[in-house]
């Protein structure tokens, strides 16, 4: 079992297994090894708060509408390894979304880019400048 950040009651996971594609022999068609994991992270009580909220946001195309999250894993060829996988999945995602983001900070430009910047608009207007046609009156 892999170390979630957050403790997830074991009944909250809904498991279901399928035959599963890729090599396996004469035993594929056989043994219902894919795994597939759901979780319904809108009305879990392990997230809380801006957590639950990262975590939807990391997660947003893995949800369904209901807001279940759907975790497929078929790497292995047995359930349990497949079973496994899943969970690291969710350990990883878990992860992620427990560690906020670091805040920005606004910076100013430096001395170098602001020079830049200025060589640049004098470069275009003496590019527009030879285009014109020449005055009369010099």
């Amino acid at each position: 079992m892999p170390n979630f950040p957050i403790p997830i009651p074991e009944q909250e996971f809904v498991w279901t297994y399928a035959r599963s594609g890729g090599p396996g022999g004469q035993n594929v068609n056989k043994v219902a090894s894919k795994a597939t994991l759901r979780w319904n992270v809108r009305t879990t009580n392990a997230l809380i708060g801006a957590m639950r909220e990262r975590f939807l946001k990391l997660v947003i195309t893995r949800t369904t509408n209901e807001g279940e999250l759907v975790l497929v894993s078929q790497r292995y060829r047995d359930q349990e390894r497949n079973r496994e996988d899943c969970l690291e999945k969710l350990a990883e995602l878990l992860t992620q979304a427990a560690t906020p983001p670091t805040p920005r900070f606004a910076t100013k430009p430096t001395k170098a880019s602001k020079r830049r910047r200025l060589a640049a608009k004098q470069h275009t207007s003496s590019v527009k400048a030879g285009r014109r046609a020449p005055r009369m009156d010099d």
